[in-house]
């Protein structure tokens, strides 16, 4: 603070320092004394010190320099002062000037309310770029090179030229398309659905704003199967087949007619009912003397359970503590028998350093063995791949072989029968290419239960009208035939009017 009142006092004491500011302040301030108070602490410097004449002194030099541009102190005497030699000769009249042109000229040469506030009222220039008149620091340049020329012969590429290579190119011959005329003849024909529509936007920008388009997975391409959508019959199934090949049919036939068979077979074996688990004589005449022998069987386990209860507490109180000398004992086995295997592994060591040969041999041969399943593993796949695969609840079941015996084989085409059905072929080989799932035929459930209305062999006249509807009662009753049609009755009134017949 002291240094700042030393430079205010040998600034004002310039000859050609004005101070914008009234005597008035400076009066006051000599006026007052200064309180000598102890600053040994620095929390009693800002608390004690004066810096208003700094203060003011500060804002003065800032209200100069917005003023006039600088300290006037500084200024040369022209910039300051002016020579005043009297007013100007009038200049020769002119021709005169219609009243309205002057008042447009007048308008025009005035400024704006507007331009007049928002104009700059400093003359303090603006602060400098520092970065702009920054010299280069060579040395920092010569380091950055050397560790580009560093990574470049190491094929390392930089972060940023990354990222520049990772963009996609534009195709700058793409031309933006120019809109026609409706009214030219000579115009290309358009059709808005003929191809689709391209983003006219950059597709990196699309990229980066989070609007591009997902792309569709390579594997949504792929078909649900490798089979044909029609397969070709077996030259064996033509109207007029060779004999070879229609055997060859024939036995293909008797295979799946034949595993079919097994099948049934192995349910029927599980399900039979084993002649071991049977009842015999001798088990139902074990089952009533059951509980007839209990009781002696009984007599001669309770001595014996006494007996071993007695041993098991005798055993109980023979036990006694260990000595020092037992406990001593036992610990020294225990090394001894920790030393003994540890020697026994370290010489298990040393002899697999002898059975390296046998080692390698069996590495090799447990990596060949691991190709070999990795090989059958992808045969099994694209195996499968012909397969149904399951899609639902039920199997796909395979369609029966359409196969004729040798002797329904026809002998034109016009004596050939017609099998299968193209429907349930095309139904089938939808199943088999995984396009549906296998499904069957919903079961019939009745909605409401059936009443079956039971009487004599002869009935009366007056039954009920239900009974006289069914053309299997009428036909069956001759009774029935003959009786007039009563109107429609609910089950109670058919149940009454029975019992009245009965």
């Amino acid at each position: 603070m002291a240094a700042a009142r030393r430079l205010k006092r040998v600034v004002a004491s310039q000859p050609g320092f004005l101070n914008l500011k009234s005597s008035s302040d400076s009066t006051e301030s000599l006026s007052s004394r200064r309180k000598r108070v102890n600053k040994n602490k620095k929390k009693n410097w800002n608390k004690h010190s004066d810096i208003n004449d700094v203060e003011d002194f500060l804002d003065d030099v800032r209200h100069q320099e917005r003023t006039t541009g600088g300290l006037l102190s500084e200024k040369s005497d022209d910039s300051l002062f002016f020579l005043d030699v009297g007013q100007p000769k009038k200049a020769e009249p002119k021709a005169a000037e219609s009243v309205e042109g002057k008042k447009r000229k007048g308008k025009q040469s005035r400024p704006l309310r507007i331009d007049l506030i928002l104009q700059h009222d400093s003359l303090v220039p603006p602060p400098k770029d520092v970065l702009a008149y920054q010299q280069p620091n060579a040395k920092k340049l010569r380091r950055i090179a050397q560790k580009a020329e560093q990574l470049a012969a190491k094929g390392v590429v930089p972060r940023r030229q990354k990222q520049l290579l990772n963009r996609r190119p534009v195709d700058k011959k793409v031309k933006t398309a120019v809109t026609e005329a409706n009214n030219n003849p000579d115009r290309e024909y358009y059709d808005i659905w003929g191809q689709e529509t391209k983003d006219s936007a950059d597709p990196w920008y699309l990229q980066q704003t989070r609007k591009k388009l997902v792309k569709r997975p390579e594997k949504l391409n792929e078909k649900p199967s490798v089979l044909p959508a029609v397969e070709v019959i077996a030259p064996g199934g033509s109207y007029n087949p060779d004999f070879f090949s229609h055997q060859a049919l024939l036995q293909e036939a008797h295979e799946v007619e034949v595993k079919k068979q097994k099948e049934e077979d192995k349910i029927e074996r599980q399900l039979a009912v084993n002649k071991e688990d049977t009842a015999t004589e001798e088990t139902k005449l074990r089952e009533q003397v059951e509980g007839l022998v209990e009781e002696e069987n009984e007599e001669e386990m309770a001595p014996n359970e006494e007996e071993e209860e007695d041993v098991a507490v005798g055993a109980i109180a023979v036990a006694e503590k260990k000595t020092e000398r037992q406990r001593k004992r036992e610990k020294a086995d225990k090394i001894k028998e920790q030393q003994r295997l540890a020697d026994r592994q370290l010489t298990d060591q040393r002899q697999q350093l002898f059975q390296l040969r046998s080692i390698k041999a069996s590495i090799k041969q447990q990596e060949q063995k691991t190709k070999d399943k990795q090989k059958q593993r992808k045969v099994k796949q694209e195996a499968q791949k012909a397969q149904p695969r399951r899609l639902g609840r039920l199997k796909f079941q395979a369609q029966d072989l359409e196969v004729q015996l040798s002797d329904e084989l026809a002998s034109s085409m016009r004596r050939l029968k017609p099998e299968g059905s193209v429907l349930k072929d095309r139904f089938k080989s939808l199943q088999k290419r995984n396009l549906i799932e296998p499904r069957e035929r919903a079961k019939f459930k009745r909605r409401h239960k059936f009443v079956n209305f039971m009487g004599t062999e002869m009935l009366g006249p007056k039954t009920s009208s239900l009974c006289l509807t069914l053309p299997s009662c009428r036909a069956q009753y001759p009774c029935i035939a003959s009786a007039p049609a009563l109107p429609p009755m609910s089950p109670s009134e058919c149940e009454k009017t029975a019992e009245i017949i009965l």
